[in-house]
């Protein structure tokens, strides 16, 4: 299959269902072949919001990939754990080549508090996974991505919340805000080899994460069991164009123009796909 990313591989962690999945096969679309890693397990302080990823999930994406005739290489591995992340990723490079694209995409979402009442669990485990999660990606990979040369690409997935301060959101809201700063950091380092790092920044994205009670209850307080139509007015006034949710490929076509030498100059960047509720 012919394509932009032909004879690349790219790494995206959390593949198994949402942006993660929509990554890996936009990717692949373009002629990558892909490493897909994705934890498929619970965390305990998500439970009451959402449920996790499955194996069945992570086949799907598996199944996807292969419709198009690239090869998949796919492991379990928990990003907080670096042995098990870096093991992961060394036996990626050594079934499909080398590597090419890292795509961090893995991370949680809880909220609703006030940000004295966070519990603390829930604190640690955001900034266990999308934070320290990030950097171990980034840092099982960093070798692999140098030995590769010239025109690689460090794609973050951050989020509005890495732009504004959240009410309410104050973990997510702090984790999405860090890994910008890893971003910056990275972008310097890296350039010198002409390998790029940006964060792309998505508004409310139409995934589970995002599409459940608990999140309709954030906008809509006053309702016991709010549904769907009832909040996604109010999620339509994050934006100016007054949509509730954004499609994960819109996310995914910032995602594979990143990793292609279509953005070769493009580093150090904070790319926003959500209809403009970052200036609203």
């Amino acid at each position: 299959m012919a394509g932009k990313l032909a004879g690349k591989v790219a790494l995206v962690t959390g593949a198994a269902r949402g942006q993660g999945r929509s990554h890996a096969i936009r990717l692949a679309q373009d002629g990558a072949d892909i490493i897909a890693i994705d934890f498929v397990s619970e965390v305990d302080s998500v439970a009451p919001f959402y449920g996790p990823s499955t194996e069945a999930d992570l086949a799907e994406t598996v199944r996807q990939v292969e419709a198009l005739d690239r090869r998949i290489f796919t492991s379990k591995a928990d990003v907080r754990d670096i042995d098990a992340l870096t093991e992961a990723v060394n036996e990626g490079v050594a079934q499909l080549g080398r590597l090419d694209i890292v795509v961090a995409n893995a991370g949680i979402f809880t909220f609703g508090t006030e940000t004295h009442r966070v519990d603390e669990q829930s604190w640690s485990d955001l900034m266990d996974i999308n934070i320290t999660g990030v950097w171990h990606t980034y840092k099982a990979a960093a070798e692999h991505l140098i030995a590769s040369g010239p025109g690689g690409s460090v794609i973050i997935i951050s989020s509005l919340a890495g732009f504004k301060g959240l009410a309410n959101v104050a973990a997510y809201t702090t984790t999405k805000h860090a890994i910008v700063g890893l971003m910056k950091v990275l972008a310097n380092e890296l350039g010198p080899h002409q390998i790029r790092v940006n964060t792309i920044h998505p508004n409310a994205i139409d995934t589970p994460m995002v599409k459940n009670e608990t999140t309709y209850k954030l906008f809509r307080p006053d309702l016991e069991h709010p549904t769907l139509e009832d909040a996604e007015p109010a999620f339509g006034g994050l934006n100016p164009f007054g949509i509730g949710f954004i499609e994960p490929i819109h996310v995914s076509n910032a995602v594979a123009w990143l990793a292609s030498d279509e953005s070769y100059y493009v580093s150090g960047g904070q790319i926003p796909v959500d209809a403009g509720a970052a200036i609203k």
